[in-house]
């Protein structure tokens, strides 16, 4: 059997021939979010070591998998686990600080799915605890958006031991795997590159409290998943409203070369508190 295994960034990418299992190790740690204007937000993430970062882990699989999760919760607050669309063995899981859990689960079907944190929800959720698994059918290259917004204030309450209403959350921050525009341009998990006639996979997940609606410019995607609707599946068209943890993949096949943005038509979250252009804005690049 043939294994090969790639490890970049914060991704675990792995193709095989047959199914297997996967180890992966979550940390849920805690930190601050300095976008654009350095607003040090506080904010949670699960990554793949004890060393914070804003980017949830993204993991990649093939269909028929197990991931062989081991979560460790590296903060001082308790935390839950849990995988939208799926049946967690044994679960509910709740880690007090300190504390170490192993799952196993299995993933036999195509498509995306949300892990996050279930624990006072969607408080803690919305401090950043969210990633993306993607379950490929094929070896195609593939880009993710972990879309999310932030509320200063909001995660401020929350982390010093209150659930402010969701009425009163109101972002002014949008990023995408935890970055901002232009540093998503800096990001190979995000930014879009190819040649004419590839086969690019977008997997996108929404894991903020708000829709966005992605725009491509220069291609049309195709609707190849969607977790919240599956008659929407060959749908071909160039703009995709993403509904709060809803996980969407799209496949593009560019015609012709160029470079061009893909951006939230919500133009208020291309900005950063009022900055513009900042954040969730990426490009596509396509060589001959």
């Amino acid at each position: 059997m043939r294994k090969i295994l790639f490890t970049c960034i914060g991704i675990f990418i792995t193709w095989i021939s047959h199914a297997v299992v996967i180890p992966q190790e979550l940390w849920i740690n805690n930190g601050v979010s300095n976008v654009v204007d350095s607003p040090e937000i506080p904010y949670t993430a699960f990554n793949s070591s004890s060393e914070f970062a804003t980017n949830n882990t993204i993991i990649t699989i093939a269909v028929g998998d197990t991931v062989a999760f081991t979560i460790h919760n590296n903060d001082t607050l308790t935390h839950g686990f849990s995988i939208k669309e799926t049946s967690l063995p044994g679960g509910p899981y709740i880690l007090l600080p300190g504390e170490t859990v192993e799952i196993n689960v299995p993933f036999n079907s195509f498509g995306a799915y949300i892990y996050y944190d279930d624990l006072n929800y969607p408080h803690y959720k919305s401090l950043g605890a969210a990633g993306i698994i993607y379950v490929r059918n094929n070896a195609h290259s593939a880009f993710y958006w972990n879309m999310k917004e932030h509320d200063k204030e909001w995660n401020t309450e929350i982390v010093n031991g209150s659930f402010p209403a969701l009425a009163d959350f109101a972002p002014v921050y949008f990023t995408l795997n935890g970055l901002n525009n232009p540093e998503t341009q800096e990001d190979p998990t995000s930014k879009i590159t190819g040649n004419v006639g590839d086969t690019l996979i977008i997997c996108m997940v929404n894991t903020g409290q708000m829709t966005h609606s992605i725009h491509l410019h220069g291609y049309h995607g195709t609707i190849t998943y969607s977790s919240a609707h599956p008659a929407h599946n060959g749908r071909e068209k160039d703009t995709f409203p993403v509904q709060s943890m809803e996980a969407i993949v799209l496949y593009i096949v560019p015609d012709k070369p160029g470079i061009y943005p893909v951006h939230d038509h919500n133009l208020v979250a291309t900005s950063g508190n009022g900055i513009y252009a900042n954040g969730m804005f990426q490009i596509i690049v396509i060589s001959e």
